[in-house]
């Protein structure tokens, strides 16, 4: 809980109710152990974030929770689809607001958290320093075939990249074909950095080459950052360069 934001944490101490994946519920136990608890698995977020919505409607305040930061790659998103297609009106605040007439309203508000991307980037070094892409190599909601063109596209442009999501029990040749594709624009020498677990207790940071990320022990609580052309390997953390030292002297 180190890693949370203090608004976060008061967000969560105050609601009557949280809802959240079950892995990430117990990772802050001590904060919920007196609330009301909706904890569902993985592939049920959409049953998870109805039956928070459902909670929230009913007048009862409640925190659905996500791991990093709520709007990437998490349920921020869900929910105002969710809202959007229920025709269910949201606002910032309920201050000054009339909503006489109104059946279905939520006052609802998106706490910012560390996004896995950056938390794992400190670990790393300081690798986004310049222009970065973040993938998810998951195909179960966005097609492989859209997943490839947005790879060779950052490859292509030498955005430094950052996968999310590259391996699980049922998707084990994606990482694989990933670096197949980078490395057509980079060189096999280009580092890369490897990050399970960023701030918690199974943190795990590593390095290696991208002629070799295929042989990396990965997973979905892995983030991995690919260099671009001008990121550097130094001691054991891993830099990209602004390009401070072309426009002065260092």
């Amino acid at each position: 809980m180190a890693h949370m934001s203090n608004r976060a944490v008061q967000v969560i101490e105050q609601a009557d109710c949280i809802a959240g994946y079950t892995t990430y519920v117990e990772l802050i136990k001590d904060l919920v152990e007196d609330k009301k608890i909706i904890s569902t698995g993985m592939m049920k977020e959409v049953e998870r974030v109805e039956r928070a919505i459902d909670q929230a409607l009913t007048g009862t305040s409640c925190a659905l929770i996500s791991g990093g930061d709520p709007g990437i790659y998490a349920m921020a998103g869900l929910v105002f689809e969710i809202c959007e297609q229920k025709n269910i009106k949201l606002f910032r605040t309920l201050v000054d607001q009339d909503v006489s007439g109104t059946k279905k309203y939520l006052e609802l508000e998106v706490v910012p958290g560390i996004p896995a991307l950056a938390a794992g980037a400190a670990l790393v070094g300081a690798p986004l320093t310049h222009d970065f892409a973040a993938i998810s190599l998951s195909d179960l909601l966005t097609e492989w075939g859209k997943i490839e063109k947005r790879l060779t596209c950052a490859a292509m442009a030498d955005f430094v990249i950052v996968l999310y999501n590259p391996k699980s029990k049922k998707r084990d040749w994606q990482l694989k074909r990933a670096q197949e594709l980078i490395l057509e624009h980079r060189d096999g020498s280009t580092p890369v950095g490897i990050v399970t677990g960023a701030m918690r207790e199974n943190q795990q940071v590593c390095f290696t080459r991208l002629d070799e990320l295929d042989a990396a022990e990965v997973g979905m609580q892995t983030v991995l950052f690919i260099g671009s052309s001008a990121s550097l390997r130094y001691m054991d953390f891993v830099f990209t360069p602004r390009g401070y030292s072309k426009k002065y002297a260092l």
